[in-house]
């Protein structure tokens, strides 16, 4: 697809962000996909500020002997996706959106302070049994090289007919070796600490009247942070030169609660986790971690 950058310099302000999505609730329903919005938005250097990744660290419980967390990056992106998913040429509003699934791959070792050119752009369409799923690709960029990148899978759903690439659930319920690790007590409140690191303040995370707007008993937790915490949990000392992580989203996480994590070695440097509800019968994530040894 022939894309048409735009350098964002500066960043969108929130308030601009929360307009934006305002005016992006009402569009017309469409059955199937339309073409997919050919803007490449772009941030020429942004860093990877220590203040910064401290207060990411803090609120999904990296240490700072673990370097830059795997998932950071993607933080730095978002405002490029929420800009992306509130253009008019985007198809769908944006509050109707679902984040379903994540890859992560780092090829080169993050440093704080270093700049990474940063680009967001629709990618290509998934045809999902509830509805019509896209990917958003971010790639990062040091000193001209490709060092970081991710795709993030969303659904629109109850659209008929859609198109592209059948969805493949490729991460199943690990049944077996499955151990609980550990058990997390969430605050009603995180939602909103959170947002405050991330810039996803979409309502359904920070307000209990914005949570129950879109049809939610209570607010519910960010996947990117639930992804964060488990990557934290696994995230081995020393810093990561070249790693991957895989999840897919599954049942919300309600705030206040409590979950647990549970998860299991593999062969190599290689981890399936899954964080589920209290009692283990429920997923609200799986995933999978892989690190240098295992990457080609």
């Amino acid at each position: 697809m022939d894309y048409v950058t735009q350098i964002i310099d500066p960043p969108p302000s929130r308030t601009r962000l929360l307009l934006d999505g305002v005016r992006a609730l009402r569009k017309p329903a469409l059955d199937g996909a339309p073409p997919l919005p050919t803007q490449r938005l772009v941030r020429s250097a942004v860093e990877l500020s220590p203040a910064g990744i401290a207060a990411y660290g803090r609120a999904c419980g990296f240490r700072r002997e673990q370097g830059v967390p795997l998932s950071y990056p993607h933080v730095l992106a978002f405002p490029l996706h929420l800009m992306l998913l509130t253009r008019p040429s985007f198809p769908y509003p944006a509050s109707g959106m679902v984040h379903l699934a994540n890859r992560i791959r780092q090829h080169q070792r993050l440093h704080e302070g270093q700049a990474l050119r940063l680009e967001v752009y629709c990618e290509r369409w998934v045809a999902h049994p509830k509805g019509q799923a896209l990917s958003i690709a971010t790639r990062a960029y040091g000193a001209g090289a490709l060092v970081w990148e991710s795709d993030s899978l969303y659904l629109r759903r109850e659209v008929e007919n859609p198109v592209g690439e059948l969805w493949d659930d490729a991460l199943p319920l690990q049944e077996e070796g499955l151990l609980r690790t550990q058990r997390w007590v969430l605050p009603a409140d995180l939602g909103r600490r959170f947002a405050r690191v991330s810039g996803d303040f979409n309502p359904i995370h920070t307000s209990l009247i914005g949570a129950k707007i879109f049809g939610f008993r209570r607010a519910i937790a960010h996947g990117m942070w639930t992804l964060g915490r488990a990557l934290a949990a696994g995230q081995p000392p020393g810093g990561l030169a070249v790693a991957e992580a895989h999840c897919d989203f599954k049942l919300p996480i309600f705030l206040p609660g409590q979950v647990a994590l549970w998860s299991h070695p593999l062969s190599g440097p290689r981890r399936a986790f899954e964080v589920r509800n209290v009692a283990g019968d429920k997923p609200h994530m799986r995933g999978l971690f892989i690190w240098k040894e295992n990457l080609a």
